[in-house]
């Protein structure tokens, strides 16, 4: 049996050209850490170098499950080398330091979560537009290497000083096609990626419906289902019809991009590439419309109040750097208007923050705990992605649940039962909920039939509490 190497070896030829030799505290300076996460930080700095102003994500492999995080940053990084496209964000370099790496990627001003989030009001159609061509023609570039994104949604869409669009964050990409992983974020995960079984597959069709979710998050400021919780979200797509734009404001044209990329059906559902030729995206429009959408965005951190301003002060840092070198460093003081260091502020702040610089908590995301609650979603902190590991969670797919049922049970409720069984199980393999099992149907099944019943993980309830025989929870 193949000996696993050990985390952070470097004897290996290949693992070893993945690193730079240099000491990257030699390299970089001024770090100032913008974002946290399960994984570590998320930092600006300026590179010695280059004179450029890099985002850098730290991400230690020591503790439990250092193996497994030794090989996610591997996954990472391989998947990120062979990246070069200008509407994915540009990778820059790794290096290791105490047994930590620093993924060196280019600074984005901010992600379009975060001017949504800035300006409390939804993007304009135009806006939109713009977006989603930048989105689209970096889809269609993975989709054309055989890769699948797995995890679009507007934290992930990056904007840099020119306008230009980004994807960003590839800690759940997949770089084989198809796939049948049960990764992403709930609220913009495709039904076929929630009713993937062991045979189950899916390809890059899964990032159009992301994308059609997006549209709709940037139209409504939140995507479909957000009001409930992520288990929920999760049984709503797979069984309710497709989600639509509520507001009759929006046009004919807009309205059929969200209809086709929300097609049921991936078999009906147009590729990347095909809808870069969709009339949303062609249409004339400013050439400045992005452009012009930073600079509004950027008045409107200024006026922003003190705690508000902390949270999006990192759309600021480049045009803060280039002043600095003209009069001196003056934000290593704290800031009259932010009150101190920007590492400490809410977890909104931290999870929007990991996003906007293209590096996210995406890939030891497994570790979460439970989503935030239910109520007032629309400000809730910005929801992580989930990937199960096989190694944690013992596999990804359905427990047998089924044995033998009477043939008068409804196939719908066949159905039924399998979902929701799935759910509840893979959701406890990413940690965002306890699981406990009790008989359902006693009159209408032979055999050992159960129905998973869970709980968010940060209640306190009795096991007496969670099981009830007999009745569907």
């Amino acid at each position: 049996m193949p000996t696993v190497p050990r985390p952070g070896s470097l004897k290996d030829p290949e693992i070893a050209g993945l690193f730079d030799k240099e000491d990257p505290e030699k390299i970089f300076e001024d770090l100032r850490e913008i974002g946290h996460g399960s994984f570590g930080a998320v930092y600006y700095a300026r590179c010695l170098i280059s004179k450029e102003i890099v985002a850098i994500k730290k991400m230690s492999y020591l503790g439990k499950q250092s193996t497994e995080k030794w090989q996610d940053i591997l996954k990472e990084i391989r998947f990120l080398h062979q990246l070069n496209h200008p509407n994915t964000i540009e990778y820059k370099g790794c290096f290791l330091r105490d047994h930590t790496a620093w993924l060196v990627m280019e600074y984005c001003l901010g992600s379009a979560s975060d001017i949504i989030e800035v300006h409390k009001r939804p993007l304009k159609e135009e806006e939109i537009a713009a977006i989603c061509e930048g989105v689209l023609h970096g889809l269609h570039y993975l989709h054309a290497l055989g890769r699948i994104h797995r995890d679009v949604k507007a934290g992930n869409i990056l904007l840099t000083e020119n306008g230009t669009v980004k994807l960003a964050d590839f800690g759940s990409a997949s770089t084989k096609c198809p796939a049948n992983s049960f990764v992403g974020t709930p609220y913009w995960m495709a039904p076929e990626v929630i009713l993937a079984m062991d045979e189950g597959q899916y390809d890059g069709k899964i990032d159009v419906w992301s994308l059609g979710i997006t549209c709709i998050e940037l139209a409504e400021r939140k995507p479909p289902y957000f009001n409930m919780n992520a288990m929920s979200a999760l049984y709503h797509i797979a069984q309710n019809d497709t989600p639509v734009l509520n507001s009759s404001d929006w046009s004919d044209i807009f309205r059929h991009f969200v209809d086709s990329c929300l097609q049921k059906n991936p078999n009906e559902r147009p590729s990347s590439g095909k809808l870069l030729s969709h009339q949303m995206v062609t249409r004339l429009r400013s050439p400045h419309i992005l452009v012009d959408l930073i600079q509004r965005t950027k008045t409107a951190v200024r006026e922003l109040d003190n705690l508000n301003y902390r949270k999006m002060k990192k759309i600021l840092m480049v045009e803060k750097f280039e002043n600095e070198s003209v009069v001196g460093d003056a934000d290593d003081m704290p800031d009259e208007k932010t009150g101190g260091d920007s590492s400490k502020s809410n977890s909104i702040t931290s999870e929007l923050s990991i996003h906007s610089v293209g590096i996210s908590a995406s890939s030891q995301t497994s570790s979460t705990n439970s989503l935030p609650p239910s109520n007032d979603r629309a400000e809730a902190s910005y929801p992580p992605s989930l990937n199960i590991r096989k190694k944690r969670s013992g596999r990804t797919a359905d427990i047998p649940v089924i044995t033998r049922p009477n043939s008068n049970i409804p196939e719908a409720d066949v159905r039924e039962v399998k979902l929701t069984t799935r759910l509840l199980w893979a959701a406890r393999g990413a940690d965002l909920v306890r699981v406990s099992v009790s008989l359902l149907y006693p009159s209408h099944w032979s055999g050992c039939v159960v129905a998973c019943m869970c709980v968010p993980f940060d209640e306190e309830r009795s096991r007496s509490d969670m099981v009830r025989h007999g009745e569907p929870w």
